[in-house]
């Protein structure tokens, strides 16, 4: 054998060294076309996740919004009921404080009509002494007089028995009157803690709104992404 064909020969060895040697390296290095592939899908996978979870805040604020719309109304209503309450209430105070003036008119009567009676009574009394005195127990004076004294008497009775009804009356009207006031005073209590309560809801659902929209922007950035890098993997594939 010639020279020529030795170093052919070893040409040749070395080129199907390399030959063999790239090959060995390309089965454990993936081409940089692959890598992309690998990524993109990887990419797709997080996207997806990613829109998973947003969906799932968006649809748990929408829960939330329509609890808060719930009760936003219920706090409306709450607050339409109070306030009837409390224009009752002021009616029941209203009528009560004219009871009580009645109640003190009717006693302030009854008390004058009772000590006019007990002036007669004592007139009687006087009266009847002297015609005693004058014609004698069993003259037709005295004994007009003791028929005047027994009138005036039952007439005295029947008025201190009006005083004690009229001040029964007034004591009773001035409890209702109280209870009626704590009543009024209690429900503007309730209908301010349900305007502070609906104040609140509505805070809250302007919260919830703007989270709600907020995850709504955060899914449609995650749509985009997603299609951009489902783009990039067919674009990938193509040129792989």
């Amino acid at each position: 054998m010639n020279a020529t064909g030795v170093f052919r020969r070893i040409a040749l060895g070395i080129a199907f060294a390399g030959l063999a040697s790239g090959g060995a390296w390309g089965a454990q290095d993936p081409a940089p076309t692959q890598q992309d592939v690998q990524q993109d899908k990887k990419d797709i996978r997080n996207d997806k996740k990613d829109l998973k979870n947003d969906r799932a805040d968006r649809n748990a604020d929408q829960r939330d919004i329509n609890k808060d719309k719930r009760d936003v109304q219920s706090d409306k209503k709450d607050i339409r009921q109070d306030n009837r309450d409390i224009r009752n209430d002021k009616q029941d105070v209203s009528k009560d404080n004219g009871d009580i003036r009645k109640d003190s008119k009717d006693l302030k009567n009854d008390r004058a009509d009772r000590n006019a009676d007990q002036r007669d009574i004592n007139r009687d009394k006087k009266d009847l002494a002297r015609d005693d005195a004058k014609f004698g127990a069993n003259s037709s004076e005295a004994k007009a007089d003791r028929k005047d004294l027994s009138k005036d008497r039952t007439d005295r009775n029947k008025d201190q028995k009006d005083v004690n009804k009229d001040k029964t009356d007034l004591n009773r009207d001035r409890t209702e009157r109280n209870q009626d006031v704590r009543d009024l005073n209690h429900d503007r209590a309730d209908r301010n803690a349900d305007a502070k309560d609906l104040h609140n809801d509505k805070k809250d659902l302007s919260a919830d709104r703007k989270d709600r929209n907020k995850d709504q922007k955060d899914i449609n950035k995650d749509k985009k992404d997603l299609h951009k890098d489902r783009a990039d993997l067919r674009k990938d594939r193509r040129h792989k």
